[in-house]
């Protein structure tokens, strides 16, 4: 398993809210110190850091959005058969600002915490003849935000990552794109 939920239970002024840590598998615990989750996705080949910070974009109790632990190569793999005009092309074809800025961006020494990538997804016919017969179909996903992070955390070396997605699609987006041993809830809300 590449990360593993750590989940300690915050009372702020009597209301419940839920702190989350993805932590790689390590034998010490890191005990949350605010109330907000906080995900850790660790980066397997870039030079300035080791990993990235992220938060979830819906923290409110009941916004029907629920976090799903995806394989990075899996989720890109969906993204880039979205026949909108708005998918980017492969960091190395970024021009150097964009790429310092989106360094500096998700920094873990920046004292703001990046969202999570927020996506949508649906399901198409695949190419072929049982995608005509309806039989296999592909998943599409759209970002509404963080296509840029979720590309460079790629590039970076990221294998998995969380990002965000309605209820009613997160369903989806576990069958067609969910990290190995991913698949429990523990993942998703409390």
């Amino acid at each position: 398993m590449f990360v593993r939920a750590v989940v300690s239970e915050a009372r702020a002024h009597g209301a419940r809210s839920a702190v989350f840590f993805l932590l790689p598998n390590m034998d010490t615990m890191v005990a949350p110190t605010a109330a907000e989750a906080v995900w850790i996705v660790r980066l397997q080949s870039h030079p300035q850091y080791d990993f990235v910070r992220l938060k979830r974009v819906f923290s409110e109790y009941g916004s029907r959005h629920q976090v799903v632990l995806v394989d990075v190569r899996k989720l890109l793999e969906c993204a880039d058969r979205d026949d909108t005009d708005y998918v980017l092309k492969a960091v190395d074809d970024w021009h150097a600002g964009k790429v310092r800025g989106i360094r500096e961006f998700l920094d873990p020494d920046n004292p703001r915490v990046p969202e999570m990538p927020y996506v949508t997804i649906s399901v198409r016919r695949a190419p072929g003849l049982l995608g005509l017969l309806g039989v296999h179909r592909d998943g599409v996903v759209a970002f509404r935000n963080g296509q840029h992070r979720a590309r460079y955390m790629a590039y970076a070396g990221a294998l998995c990552m969380p990002v965000e997605v309605h209820e009613r699609e997160a369903p989806l987006l576990r069958a067609m794109c969910a990290a190995p041993d991913a698949s429990s809830s523990e993942y998703g809300e409390i």
